[in-house]
């Protein structure tokens, strides 16, 4: 994600831009221009294109790009007035540096199409959904077990607790929506509920890459989203956690049963004798597994199938297109809906002369009343497909400094 500059680096930048005579590059109808700073920044800017801009006309957003010592920076403005060379326009309010992209977005050419195709199977089901989730398969986790023989695995999952915890309970959200604190901070955040020990309190950290954990701060904002008084939340933690030691719990956890966005259950296990260890990571990471294929042969069982979104090719409005990614729309939708950060799609770009096929993944996303917006980073390109995007986008030749610059992002 590009990070905004402060306003002191932001007026520091633009005096530069001034002082400096540094070039700064606008592409639009496969053309690249160069403008210069004519004077100072003040309220407003203006610029000196190296020759009249093409269609440029008031009230046109314009994006634009320049290199501060090996920095690439980005802003937009919104052309007032036009004449010839010379383009006005009231002074940016935010510079963008740290670029997720290796190429500058161009407006979407007329002439090219594009097609979507999932990767994979994709579902709208009636279950909690999260924003974000960690993608993969279930793997070789267990052993001697057929992942259609559902029961074997439930089987096997509940000897392994045994050895571990004093008991334990597996929910499905499927008759039944989450109506218990625990139930509903999970199903929002995707993450497992764990306590060690009723007389301590929540993991202040997550050890994990891609965080698991409900952490103490997590709960915190969960409990001020319910109503609780600012003053109050160390209060609301601790007689949380102080209310399962009353009820008998020395060691708690609640761990999501996850696939893909969708939270479709928990399993629930706690410790509630003396004599047992409690909980520790390596336990929550083997609930965690257990989860997971529990949800692999789920599916394979046919258990969601009736929201099997059909995978058809389809189309979305784009936005901007550079030479290592896209942004497009789609109204809000059972589809859109699943087009969530790390899905990939198959895509393919019907250009006059040449058809590309790659994958793209999506890394951002965001919406608005009535349309998703998905940021898109091309994967597995050929490299002369790669070559006839730039050059196609851009209109000049794809040279050696530039192949060097691609960095696979958006």
């Amino acid at each position: 994600m590009a990070t905004p500059i402060k306003r002191i680096e932001k007026d520091f930048l633009l005096k530069a831009l001034y002082d400096e005579q540094i070039p700064v590059m606008y592409i639009t109808g496969r053309t690249e221009y160069i403008l210069h700073l004519k004077q100072p920044a003040k309220s407003d800017v203006t610029f000196k294109s190296d020759r009249p801009i093409a269609g440029l006309k008031p009230r046109k957003k314009m994006d634009l790009m320049f290199d501060y010592k090996s920095q690439v920076i980005i802003f937009s403005i919104e052309a007032v007035t036009i004449k010839d060379d010379i383009i006005t326009a009231l002074t940016p309010e935010y510079l963008f540096k740290n670029l997720d992209r290796s190429y500058s977005r161009v407006s979407h050419p007329d002439d090219l199409k594009v097609q979507f195709t999932f990767q994979g199977d994709r579902y709208s089901l009636h279950y909690p959904k999260v924003q974000e989730y960690e993608s993969g398969n279930a793997g070789d986790f267990l052993s001697n077990v057929d992942p259609k023989n559902l029961q074997g695995l439930i089987d096997q999952m509940a000897s392994w607790i045994r050895g571990y915890a004093s008991g334990y309970k597996m929910v499905i959200f499927k008759e039944v929506k989450p109506t218990t604190t625990e139930e509903r901070i999970i199903a929002e955040t995707g993450k497992s509920l764990y306590l060690p020990s009723t007389l301590a309190n929540f993991p202040q950290a997550d050890p994990y890459p891609k965080k698991r954990l409900i952490t103490e701060e997590i709960f915190r904002r969960y409990m001020e989203s319910t109503g609780v008084d600012p003053q109050y939340l160390d209060n609301a933690v601790n007689r949380f956690v102080k209310q399962k030691f009353d009820s008998g719990f020395f060691s708690d956890a609640w761990v999501p049963i996850l696939f893909q966005e969708y939270v479709i259950g928990y399993i629930h296990v706690w410790i509630n004798q003396e004599g047992k260890l409690p909980f520790d990571y390596n336990m929550v990471e083997t609930m965690y597994q257990f989860a997971k294929v529990l949800a692999y042969s789920l599916k394979i069982n046919g258990y969601f199938n009736s929201g099997r979104i059909k995978n058809e090719p389809f189309e979305g409005k784009i936005m901007d297109i550079s030479a290592s990614g896209l942004l497009f729309a789609y109204p809000h939708s059972g589809l859109s809906s699943a087009l969530l950060p790390d899905s990939e799609l198959a895509v393919r770009l019907l250009a006059p002369r040449r058809n590309i096929r790659a994958t793209a993944k999506i890394v951002r996303r965001y919406k608005d009343n009535s349309m998703g917006y998905f940021g898109c980073r091309f994967l597995d390109m050929a490299p002369e497909d790669m070559r006839f995007l730039f050059e196609y986008l851009y209109g000049k030749p794809f040279t050696d400094t530039d192949a060097s610059f691609v960095a696979g992002q958006v």
